[in-house]
């Protein structure tokens, strides 16, 4: 009788499901902002696919944790098990994360997309923040962001910037602006709005029209000078600790991966829907909306496309982040440019891809 409970004992054991996991993520964006919409859409359709006895995320606004500044070191340290982050923030760490955030009159959303899913950037994405401990799904991503908003200077051409203070972020962005004469001022997003009320900065960008607009950065500036070549698209993701991501069974990780594969295309669309509308309001509230000519933007190309070599040159893993990104763009410029106008967006004439292909040796 007893070897027989002992073995009923077993059975019983063996049919118990696994212990189910608790995860605590947090954003880098404060609940005033709509980027964190991005995030959370994310965790309900985790919440929906992934089945409570295995994994729950319990997740929190931007701030009410760690400063947003602190997420990545809390995820690498497994102080917390996930982050939701814009890779750009941790540029100071390894200016590989630069270019898998956002590039310079370069990459549309699409473009991001396509790389991402197809041309073999997932694996990049994974190979940058895995020096980190960390596992990396990209489940965002927004289009061209909308240019520079100012007190009262506005920017109609490039000699406009010259001189003017602006909060920017991006380590190729920053060298960009100063080549066209402008100063760089790093700070967070939540930290814009005062700044620019108190004349601490000139001007600011931040995200899409429909970010900008969450922020009620129309109540404290005049002018908006787009398109926003300084981020031509940005890609959003969560952070995960290796050692949380290993504890998952291989099924609810794929769960999250098709979580994140779903909120891509979807935070596409909805940006976009809520960019347009956002576009109105600023009309509607006064702002003074101006867009920079073609020779200015040529210009602007000519000095991203130098800029990109310079500060890939100075790192061979953004090099090979970079040359993945330019070999893309050439693989896929023969349909898309056979396909104009029909097409998904622009064939950038940018940087040189075999010199940047060296330096990623």
């Amino acid at each position: 009788m007893k070897r027989l409970m002992t073995a009923a004992a077993l059975s019983l054991t063996a049919a118990a499901p696994a212990t189910a996991e608790t995860w605590t993520m947090t954003s880098t964006w404060p609940s005033s902002l709509e980027l964190i919409e991005i995030d959370k859409h994310w965790v309900e359709l985790v919440s929906q696919l992934v089945d409570e006895e295995k994994l729950t995320i319990e997740f929190y606004d931007g701030g009410a944790l760690v400063p947003a500044g602190e997420v990545f070191g809390a995820v690498e340290s497994g102080t917390i098990q996930a982050g939701g982050d814009w890779p750009g923030y941790w540029a100071g760490r390894d200016s590989a994360f630069s270019p898998l955030s956002t590039t310079a009159s370069l990459f549309n959303a699409v473009d991001y997309i396509n790389w991402i899913k197809e041309w073999g950037g997932a694996d990049l994405y994974n190979e940058v923040y895995g020096k980190f401990g960390m596992v990396y799904l990209p489940y965002g991503v927004t289009n061209n962001e909308s240019g520079f908003r100012t007190t009262e200077k506005a920017i109609k051409t490039l000699d406009d910037i010259k001189g003017l203070r602006l909060r920017l972020s991006g380590l190729e962005q920053g060298k960009l602006l100063e080549k066209l004469g402008g100063n760089q001022v790093s700070m967070a997003g939540g930290e814009i709005y005062q700044s620019l009320e108190r004349g601490v900065i000139d001007g600011a960008e931040f995200s899409t029209p429909n970010v900008d607009f969450s922020g009620g950065f129309q109540q404290v500036t005049k002018h908006w000078s787009t398109p926003g070549w300084h981020q031509s698209s940005s890609v959003f993701g969560v952070m995960i600790n290796q050692a949380s991501w290993d504890a998952l069974d291989e099924d609810t990780q794929n769960r999250l991966k098709i979580a994140a594969d779903a909120n891509l295309l979807w935070s596409l669309s909805f940006t976009e829907k809520g960019a347009t509308e956002a576009f109105a309001k600023f009309k509607e509230a006064g702002t003074e909306i101006s867009r920079l000519d073609d020779t200015a933007l040529e210009q602007i190309q000519k000095l991203a496309n130098e800029t990109i070599e310079e500060v890939a040159c100075e790192n061979p893993l953004s090099a090979k982040v970079y040359a993945s990104q330019l070999a893309y763009l050439q693989d896929y410029a023969s349909w898309r440019d056979a396909s104009a106008p029909f097409n998904l967006g622009r064939t950038p004439d940018g940087p040189d891809l075999a010199k940047i292909q060296e330096c990623a040796q």
